[in-house]
């Protein structure tokens, strides 16, 4: 099965990809280099130079590589954090939508009065999470509220959108519009690696947050490893 995966930060510290070849494709958009290996590919959407804080992402030119390369179906691992007590840090969930207000959308449609309409694929989930269990379970239907980042969000700012939906991130709205753009077939997995700024009582900054994303690699370098063996 012709597979792309877009990740991020911690499969850049990750060796589960260190013999995939590198290679660099250019769109009109901007140069993406990816991981491939058979008929996978793999894009870090932080690239894997300096990693690129979630406002930065050239969004148009990662999806629009893999439309380029003849790609349909992504799976997308995203970090995020619970808007739910009953989401703990180390939940895997799927989003089946997802609220973008707090952003102003990428998009394609620059010069045209049109806009795609969005949502969420998930035409892969159904056998993932079959596949997965009983070693990893995904708590399917979740809706992913996007925020802009590069900072965490103020405890205010939870306060109101816990109420919108189940997880709080900066990146996966910007990918599931533009999959849908250009019609491609977008996947959500996600890990929940905290609890949002103020739930639980929890205080948030980047130091904590990349402890409890070193965590979880090994959690997630098995899910990789799984999901490869699933679709190949």
């Amino acid at each position: 099965m012709k597979v792309a995966f877009i990740s991020g930060t911690s499969i850049v510290k990750s060796e589960m990809f260190s013999t995939w070849e590198v290679k660099t494709v250019e769109t009109k958009y901007g140069a993406v280099t990816y991981k491939t290996r058979g008929d996978f590919a793999l894009i870090n959407r932080h690239g894997y130079a300096f990693p690129l804080p979630p406002h930065a992402i050239n969004y148009r030119a990662n999806l629009q590589a893999l439309a380029d390369l003849g790609f349909q179906d992504i799976v997308s691992l995203n970090s995020v954090g619970s808007l739910k007590d009953e989401l703990k840090p180390g939940t895997l969930v799927s989003c089946s939508d997802y609220v973008g207000l707090l952003v102003g959308p990428a998009t394609y449609f620059d010069r045209e009065l049109r806009g795609g309409a969005p949502g969420i694929a998930n035409n892969l989930i159904p056998l993932l999470v079959e596949k997965l269990a009983p070693e990893f379970l995904v708590e399917t239907g979740k809706v992913y509220v996007q925020t802009r980042g590069p900072r965490f969000e103020t405890k205010a700012e939870i306060r109101i959108i816990r109420h919108w939906g189940d997880v709080v991130g900066m990146t996966a709205g910007q990918e599931a519009d533009l999959a849908t753009e250009l019609g491609l077939r977008y996947n959500s997995i996600a890990m929940v690696d905290n609890y949002a700024n103020g739930l639980e009582g929890t205080e948030i900054d980047y130091a904590k947050f990349h402890e409890l994303v070193k965590d979880n690699q090994a959690k997630v370098n098995r899910l990789f490893g799984r999901m490869l063996e699933i679709l190949g």
